[in-house]
């Protein structure tokens, strides 16, 4: 979790429908979106035509790895694996003038250890405005799928919003939050847009970015980094190989995760699984620090020894790690000044 205020409590963002719709009126709304993105489409055509062919359509895209190198190292603590995988990603997508496939990223976690914060990050350090560019889209299950029933709606408006904004921008990056109460089968209907062939309209659809976010995982996550513990080895030990393919199996196998039974891992449309482990104590006594700095607050030793001692731990007898992350730090240091 990172030092300031935006690793604790993640700040709203814009995100494509921002206006709260009510229920009776949601799903004509999200129809009519899918509307206007065909006719849009179309009238990009032209301007996608070119951007196909020239260097000039980077939308606001303007990455900063030195910068976001540096930031990882020092706002990001005890996820030694998380700043080496975004890292490579980044280095390996940059690379490549003109990309094999889109930058497909997902995070895995349990909550409060950072992957809202360092995806954000993330957004930041690659384009003008960061979350706020209009080239970057999130999208909530709560706030854009809550239904079930409405499904097969959903699957419309999510493809057609996809197209059109890579239509328009082929730099644009797609953020996908809460991945483990997005409802099965709904996400795969981007899986066209994830693999190597798709130029369309002559625009270069591999240059996107899509970020997924999910809880899911993260109890394996949890499990083998106390069983790395207790085999006497460091969290700097821990090792991709160790804990992917039990990411992969627990999101797959979940009839409850976004991803269950999905042709996106089935594929291996993810170029990279970025695991998230749990904190231990030392480190959410860096959160609190920061948070006071944050704050503008007087940092006491003994402020942060008990507001990082109020943090429930697992397992039970043992508590090494914190249950909730850095996520309520904020929300608990007025109690002890």
């Amino acid at each position: 979790m990172g030092p300031g205020a935006a690793a604790l409590i993640p700040v709203p963002v814009p995100v494509p429908i921002p206006i709260p719709i009510p229920v009776p009126v949601l799903i004509p709304a999200l129809l009519a979106l899918a509307a206007a993105a065909r006719p849009a489409a179309a009238a990009w055509d032209l301007r996608a035509l070119r951007c196909g062919f020239s260097d000039d359509c980077e939308c606001g895209f303007g990455p900063d790895v030195r910068g976001l190198e540096c930031e990882l190292a020092v706002s990001v603590v005890g996820q030694p694996l998380a700043r080496q995988r975004v890292m490579s990603a980044v280095r390996q997508f940059l690379a490549e003038q003109d990309p094999v496939k889109p930058l497909v990223m997902s995070f895995h976690g349990s909550t409060g250890t950072g992957k809202t914060y360092v995806s954000s990050m993330l957004i930041r350090y690659l384009f003008q405005g960061g979350l706020r560019s209009p080239y970057v889209h999130q999208f909530s299950p709560i706030v854009h799928f809550p239904h079930a029933e409405h499904i097969e709606q959903y699957k419309e408006s999510l493809k057609h919003w996809i197209q059109g904004n890579l239509t328009r921008c082929g730099r644009s990056a797609f953020v996908f939050d809460e991945m483990d109460k997005m409802h099965p089968g709904l996400i795969d209907v981007i899986l066209p847009f994830l693999g190597p062939s798709w130029v369309v309209y002559g625009t270069n659809y591999r240059k996107a970015i899509f970020i997924f976010i999910s809880n899911a995982g993260g109890e394996q996550i949890n499990a083998m980094t106390l069983d790395l513990w207790r085999a006497r080895k460091d969290r700097e030990e821990i090792s991709l190989q160790d804990l992917e393919p039990a990411i992969s199996k627990a999101v797959f196998n979940n009839p409850h995760s976004g991803f269950w039974k999905s042709g996106i891992i089935n594929e291996s449309l993810i170029d990279f699984v970025v695991p998230f482990l749990p904190l231990k104590h030392h480190h959410v006594k860096q959160c609190v620090v920061s948070e006071l700095v944050q704050q503008g607050l007087e940092v006491r030793p003994g402020v942060v020894q008990e507001v990082a001692d109020s943090i429930p731990y697992f397992p039970e007898e043992e508590k090494i790690f914190s249950s909730t992350g850095c996520k309520t730090v904020a929300s608990r240091i007025s109690f002890f000044l």
